[in-house]
């Protein structure tokens, strides 16, 4: 297998931070109340409270109001419901997002869908899910998928006419993902097809891909074997693997062999530092979204 020139390596965090930018800037101009995030917690996992003060340290630097709201993991179904409720009836709030992974206990496509859709920054409810089947621009897209679409965009990765193949079927990437880009749009009308645990001898299928995206949470698991040369690769995953060599005792990789993979590609994307900046600069956007969605339908 020949392999493509030197891959182009994305930069997720200098694209993210155009965006930041953008936001940061018309946030500025807005007199009077500022877009509200809040961001909800139930319990103490490690992952979970990192990706949450992220998040709000992101908001506060574009100039988002927001507050973080933290539950015992052993909070009542009802009792979450009923903050979730007070929430969508705060006028001051712009966006609700809940932090997945919930406790065991609670049904986290209900607690998803009791958001009220105009503030479902995450774009986990299925009204927002059938927003995004019908091409609807009002409603919400989960902010991974965005974030990656937004990414191809701006690095000037054609997708009209494309092979992609999206390995991986979660509500959260591999399914949105998939419409994203054959939507009729400038950066859709791809041909997808979506892989998973159950597909026949995967890698004669990414095989064909120009586009290759892997989310499916298996660290490294994309060989040099799975892919065209000069395919564009987009690696979705982050995962914590066990180095005792390592600072913290871990190292972080994604769901592609890299250092193999990026010899063969024209593009391709680092962990860290490339699909997970654009998804917190993606709910940054929602947000926004979200309080020009309700301002206009205010006035």
């Amino acid at each position: 297998m020949e392999p493509a020139n030197a891959p182009n390596i994305i930069d997720g965090n200098r694209i993210a931070e155009a965006i930041l930018n953008e936001v940061r800037e018309e946030v500025a101009t807005i007199e009077g109340r500022k877009p509200g995030v809040v961001f909800i917690r139930v319990g103490e996992d490690p992952a979970s409270r990192s990706y949450v003060l992220k998040k709000k340290k992101v908001s506060q630097s574009v100039g988002i109001e927001s507050e973080v709201f933290v539950y015992p993991k052993n909070i009542t179904r009802d009792e979450l419901l009923a903050n979730v409720d007070a929430f969508n009836k705060n006028p001051s709030v712009d966006g609700i997002l809940v932090q997945s992974p919930m406790p065991g206990h609670l049904d986290e496509s209900e607690i998803f869908n009791a958001i009220d859709p105009l503030k479902d920054v995450d774009g986990f409810h299925r009204i927002n899910s059938g927003k995004l089947f019908q091409e609807d621009e009002d409603g919400f897209v989960p902010c991974t998928p965005l974030g990656v679409v937004e990414m191809l965009k701006r690095s000037g990765i054609a997708t009209s006419g494309k092979h992609v193949v999206v390995i991986g079927r979660s509500l959260i990437v591999g399914k949105p993902l998939a419409m994203l880009l054959s939507r009729k749009h400038e950066w859709g009308n791809a041909t997808v097809t979506i892989c998973h645990s159950r597909s026949s001898d995967l890698a004669s299928i990414t095989r064909t891909a120009d586009i290759l995206i892997a989310a499916i949470g298996r660290p490294e698991f994309v060989k040099a074997s799975m892919v065209k040369p000069g395919a564009t690769v987009i690696d979705v995953g982050i995962n914590r693997v066990a180095d005792a060599e390592a600072p913290k005792g871990y190292r972080l990789t994604g769901d592609v062999a890299f250092d193999e993979v990026a010899p063969l590609c024209k593009h391709i994307t680092p962990v860290p530092g490339g699909v997970g900046p654009m998804t917190v600069a993606m709910l940054m956007s929602n947000t926004l979204k979200a309080y020009r969605l309700r301002s206009a339908s205010e006035i």
